[in-house]
């Protein structure tokens, strides 16, 4: 089994070999973090575009030195067509095809905020360089891209565009070992590296874009990619475990992520692994779940004030309180599907990134544009017709599953940790952290160990506790006897999410860790 890697001169984990090589490559040229991380998320776009692209969206928590944590919220909005009208005769909004694909794009506007923001001076070509080689040359398909490209080919190939010239050139889905040439997508990365990053939402590429996405029936239009940009929110933050643990605002589900955290601290079950652990961090997520389904979204539709929940810690104390530390809450609430790419990397000088990207359904809308190569997401597919959390609404934001995670310990260390899969973001970086933290496993191992899902991803219906095989027997049998669906489901399954974390310690040495569920590797320096 993997065990952590350490390093002192720079790190990169990320879920696939060849985007964390590409990352540590620009620090080992004198890069930053920041300049690192644009190079792991160019380079996941090519390599996993089962998982992430540039047709997708992305969140941002940066780590500085001297003390100071930020974010960046690459999240693009509905189009201004894409109103209610526009699925009159549909009962929800369809999760592939041209009505799926009604939202801006936002992911590269992540990358030139943080450029811009960290004063970056290595050069676009540079930070691309892999990227670009790795599209035109070829990437080999790896057994998962391969099994998802199986299993999803008849509703992709299904839809209008390039999908299918680019992932089934000889008439079948790739298969491992094949090799997947992306030459369209190496074109726009191209243009990009050479007349920047804005190019993308203003200029020709974008008026290419535009042009595709009108063509193939998107609502998605010039003015509307015009329009969009990232800002930088504040971070959202709460105390917990010895640490300060931060997480991205709404429209993000970060408030979810850090309020079971927070529930959990009070619950402090002894040790690790057993009935109780499992139970209250699972039992900590339904209570979280239940405040997010009621409130978060689009900020700006928003009536409550996100960190002012997590300030007030009497009322965490009160819902902690309400916890049964015996018996499981009844579950029926269903729960979100999604692919994502978390990564993470830190540089000498103690800056560490991270960062999150989707087109979120695996291969997003499954609108391929022809012209660009570009893979768009599905993203906006999460809005509802009906009701009013997360209702369709011109320019409005959707709920997004995405959420990064860090935090500050007390001693000195800063981690950066997330990982993919939906429902299970915040259940798997709660599992990982309470591990790490509250009870000292090692890094590595903390991810490693068994984990668990409550809800579903990947398009399962089911809402039961998922439940991966390698914990003590007795477990399985007392979590069913306090109430829980327990599903076994078989060991170090993607369906648990391809997880990630870094360490930096007090004195600079880093630690890294990756996911044996994922293609991942820890690239370090």
């Amino acid at each position: 089994m993997l065990t952590s890697a350490k390093s002192l001169r720079g790190m990169v984990t990320s879920p696939h070999h060849l985007a964390s090589q590409a990352g540590r490559s620009v620090l080992q040229d004198g890069g930053t973090a920041i300049e690192a991380t644009v190079a792991v998320a160019a380079t996941l776009a090519v390599v996993y575009p089962h998982m992430t692209g540039i047709g997708g969206d992305g969140f941002w928590l940066v780590a500085e030195p001297d003390g100071r944590t930020w974010s960046i919220d690459a999240c693009g909005a509905a189009a201004m067509t894409a109103d209610r009208s526009l699925y009159a005769t549909l009962d929800a909004i369809p999760w592939r095809g041209p009505l799926a694909a009604n939202t801006v794009a936002g992911t590269i506007s992540g990358w030139a905020a943080a450029l811009e923001r960290s004063h970056s001076v290595m050069p676009l070509p540079r930070l691309l360089r892999d990227a670009i080689q790795l599209a035109e040359a070829g990437v080999v398909i790896t057994d998962g891209g391969a099994e998802i490209a199986a299993a999803k080919g008849p509703e992709l190939r299904a839809q209008p565009g390039g999908y299918g010239d680019i992932f089934e050139p000889d008439g079948h889905p790739l298969r491992a070992g094949d090799v997947l040439r992306q030459r369209a997508l190496a074109a726009t990365l191209t243009l990009l590296a050479r007349d920047g990053l804005d190019g993308f939402y203003r200029g020709a590429l974008a008026r290419t874009i535009a042009a595709d996405l009108k063509t193939l029936g998107s609502p998605v239009s010039l003015p509307d990619l015009t329009r969009h940009h990232a800002t930088s929110p504040e971070p959202l933050c709460v105390r917990a475990l010895g640490a300060r643990l931060f997480n991205t605002a709404p429209p993000t589900q970060g408030i979810a992520s850090l309020l079971i955290l927070a529930l959990f601290d009070r619950l402090a079950p002894a040790e690790p692994e057993g009935f109780e652990f499992v139970h209250a961090l699972v039992e900590a997520t339904k209570r979280a779940f239940l405040f997010r389904d009621a409130h978060v979204g689009d900020r700006s539709y928003m009536t409550l004030d996100p960190q002012a929940v997590l300030d007030d810690a009497v009322e965490i104390d009160v819902v902690a309180a309400a916890i049964d530390p015996a018996r499981a809450l009844p579950w029926p609430q269903p729960a979100s599907a999604g692919d994502t790419c978390w990564f993470g990397a830190a540089d000498a000088r103690g800056q560490v990134v991270s960062c999150i990207q989707s087109t979120y359904f695996e291969f997003g809308s499954g609108l391929v544009l022809p012209q660009s190569g570009i893979i768009w997401q599905n993203r906006g597919s999460s809005f509802r017709l009906k009701g009013s959390w997360n209702t369709l609404e011109p320019g409005r934001k959707p709920f997004h599953t995405l959420n990064p995670a860090l935090a500050r310990f007390d001693d000195g260390r800063v981690m950066a940790y997330g990982t993919m899969g939906g429902e299970g973001q915040p259940q798997t970086q709660a599992a990982i952290f309470a591990r790490y933290a509250r009870y000292g496993v090692e890094l590595q191992d903390a991810i490693n160990r068994p984990r668990w899902l409550l809800g579903k991803t990947w398009g399962d219906e089911s809402t039961s506790l998922k439940i991966e095989d390698r914990f003590p027997l007795e477990l399985y049998e007392e979590l069913a006897a306090a109430g829980h669906r327990v599903e076994p489901v078989a060991p170090l399954t993607a369906m648990m999410g391809h997880a990630g974390a870094l360490v930096r310690h007090p004195g600079g040495m880093l630690e890294g860790a990756t996911d044996p569920r994922s293609d991942g590797q820890v690239a370090a320096w």
